[in-house]
């Protein structure tokens, strides 16, 4: 007798329910796996601009950072993305051609080595890449040295990673028609790659190489967080190759606002003083606390190596295939 009753009630609840759910709105941001790792930054992240944006905030993981303009070249103009954060200066050219992204309209006082003006792509960290090791080991020079050393190094995978994308263009902005050959001599040296970051840093800690390439910023992580200074970023005598970090808002997104919103959102000091110690980079505006104590130790690249996007794009193809012929000899 009371089934005619109860069954409206539950339905109209439920009907209520749905109509709460269908008010609040859902930005999905495109990420690399760390980035919204619980260590990472997307958590803080997260909760700081559902603060303020009365959205759901989602951070969808794939992969490393290259991996992600594989998929957007893949899903094309069905992917539900909103924003592609993870991208870098090696791969925009690539990311622009695909005709998904639209000018971000940010003006920021933005803390970079060089002057920005991508109407496309916005900076939301940065960084050099380097090989990181124990401190108190002997440590190559340079490339060259390391190439001609018996020191074993785990790398990235340049297809899905971009740490391991900028080994090939650092190789390449240092060594030009002499890149084939040194990667010749420097296979006998890697132990493995892997297809992204985490599992190649985990490596290195867990023994298996004497050093794992990384950044100049890797050290501060086990200085601040875990008060350990036994790991060093190698100086070499040819530079270092610079990596920017970027964010870009899809042209098909369905919440185009609440991705301005985002985008502002980036380059505030909510987000910005997260980065230094969740993502270990440097912040593309200065937080208003500056760095935190410890940054101040590391090592400094005596020069600042780097494509821009037109010729990362244009030396990318023939990087990759001389990596990809050395290490299948």
């Amino acid at each position: 007798m009371k089934k005619p009753i109860y069954l409206p009630v539950v339905a109209g609840l439920a009907l209520c329910a749905t109509g709460a759910m269908a008010q609040t709105p859902v930005l999905q941001v495109l990420t690399y796996d760390s980035f919204t790792s619980e260590w990472g930054p997307g958590p803080a992240i997260e909760a700081a601009f559902e603060a303020e944006c009365a959205c759901d905030l989602q951070f969808i993981g794939a992969g490393d950072g290259a991996a992600l303009l594989a998929r957007l070249q893949l899903e094309g103009p069905s992917t539900d993305a909103d924003i592609v954060l993870g991208l870098d200066t090696n791969l925009t050219e690539a990311a622009r051609e695909t005709g998904l992204f639209a000018p971000h309209g940010v003006v920021a006082d933005l803390d970079l080595p060089l002057q920005w003006s991508d109407p496309d792509f916005l900076p939301f960290d940065w960084g050099y890449f380097a090989f990181v090791g124990n401190a108190g080991e002997p440590a190559p020079a340079s490339l060259r040295a390391l190439a001609d050393s018996d020191v074993s190094i785990v790398i990235q995978d340049p297809r899905s990673s971009t740490p391991g994308l900028g080994l090939l263009m650092w190789v390449k902005a240092a060594y030009g028609d002499e890149a084939a050959a040194l990667w010749a001599d420097l296979t006998d040296n890697i132990v493995t790659v892997t297809p992204g970051w985490s599992e190649a840093y985990g490596l290195f800690l867990d023994g298996e190489a004497d050093a794992v390439l990384s950044y100049t910023t890797s050290p501060a992580y086990h200085l601040i967080a875990e008060e350990d200074a036994s790991k060093v970023a190698w100086s070499f005598d040819e530079g270092h190759y610079l990596q920017i970090e970027v964010a870009g808002k899809v042209a098909g997104t369905d919440q185009p606002e609440l991705a301005d919103q985002f985008l502002a959102f980036m380059v505030t000091d909510a987000f910005q003083s997260v980065i230094p110690t969740t993502n270990w980079m440097y912040p593309a505006v200065l937080p208003d606390g500056g760095l935190p104590d410890g940054f101040e130790t590391l090592m400094t690249p005596q020069e600042a190596l780097l494509f821009d996007p037109r010729g990362a794009a244009e030396a990318r193809a023939v990087a990759v295939e001389e990596w990809r012929n050395a290490l299948s000899r």
